[in-house]
């Protein structure tokens, strides 16, 4: 497969990937939006760890639909002989984990490496993200001890 050809495919999916996060993160805002301070501090931490329960499982979730989308590319595109090398691969290139014991052939490698870089930026936004739910709640909490 050309670079060229390779960079539209990965940019198609860095594109798709940005705007299933952008849409995911926006439906666990009102998560974040909704909780509010509580008079008792045992609902208060209660509902504050829902909070960040829910907000960990939707972050998961949209990592898992992303890994899963390159996923089904490399096996679209025959990079990858079975969907569970590629869900492997995939899954260790979106982390930057990498172990190396499942590779592209040479013809894919750029889609791996863009994988890689899509996959730091999502992790960051993500952690910024729960960073943001877990500092709220702290200022809920210093709200309830004044």
């Amino acid at each position: 497969m050309s670079v060229p050809t390779q960079l539209l495919i990965a940019t198609l999916l860095v594109v798709t990937t940005v705007l299933i996060h952008l849409t995911g993160i926006a439906l666990l805002l009102p998560i974040l939006r909704r909780h509010r301070s509580h008079r008792t501090p045992m609902i208060h931490a209660l509902r504050g760890g829902l909070v960040v329960l829910g907000s960990a499982l939707g972050l998961f979730v949209l990592h898992t639909i992303e890994i899963w989308l390159w996923a089904a590319a490399y096996l679209t595109l025959h990079a990858l002989p079975e969907f569970e090398q590629a869900l492997y691969f995939s899954t260790s290139t979106f982390s930057t984990l990498g172990y190396g014991d499942v590779v592209l052939g040479s013809r894919f490698r750029i889609l791996g490496a863009i994988e890689g870089a899509n996959g730091i930026l999502l992790f960051g936004w993500s952690t910024a993200f729960f960073f943001s739910v877990v500092d709220r709640l702290k200022l809920l909490e210093r709200q309830i001890e004044r």
